[in-house]
């Protein structure tokens, strides 16, 4: 019963984890907000993959882990939504206390990623799963691609950004492997599908 709660407390303490250590290595305030959005994001993003990756990881290699994760993936992408809150409370307070305007791009996209984030997280119940019947897998589908979309898209653009770049050889491969898998979990159904 408790391990279904297991995903909030992460993400709970991760995120608070990475704020406490953005206060206490920044110099001023300005640059503990700057690490605070920092930090928050990247602690989100294993989160994030687990989330993405659950069903596929527990079709490919059946254990008693990726069982769980995949009965559980409602908790991990509820632990994603609060990290991700975290890192949206972090960036706003970088941008009030660094007087740097947002970008009309990261207004845009990363306005619509939160509005489709909170419309899943709202609807993360079988009550809303009932109520919405074909749309509520619509909706998650549509979202937690456009997420994807967008951690991929990121790290693909830090790979070109030579204080970064470290930063996009890594995470950019991990996030077209959580789709690899997406997309071979797929492919071996449609085959099983074709061959019955």
């Amino acid at each position: 019963m408790l391990a279904r709660y297991v995903p909030l407390f992460l993400a709970a303490f991760v995120s608070a984890g990475a704020v406490a250590l953005a206060m206490l290595l920044g110099n001023d305030l300005v640059e503990q907000a700057h690490l605070a959005a920092r930090w928050t994001a990247r602690v989100g993003f294993p989160i994030f993959i687990l989330t993405y990756s659950a069903s596929a990881l527990a079709r490919l290699w059946p254990s008693v882990a990726t069982k769980s994760l995949l009965r559980h993936r409602r908790q991990w992408g509820l632990g994603f939504a609060l990290s991700h809150t975290v890192h949206l409370a972090a960036l706003t307070s970088f941008l009030l206390v660094s007087g740097e305007p947002p970008q009309l791009a990261t207004v845009v996209g990363g306005g619509g990623a939160y509005l489709l984030l909170y419309a899943m997280a709202l609807t993360s119940s079988d009550a809303a799963m009932r109520a919405l019947g074909v749309w509520w897998k619509r909706l998650h589908r549509a979202g937690i691609h456009s997420l994807w979309f967008i951690f991929t898209f990121s790290y693909f653009g830090r790979l070109f950004e030579p204080g970064r770049m470290a930063q996009g050889l890594v995470l950019f491969p991990i996030c077209l492997l959580a789709l690899g898998l997406r997309l071979w979990v797929r492919a071996k159904v449609r085959r099983t599908l074709v061959s019955v």
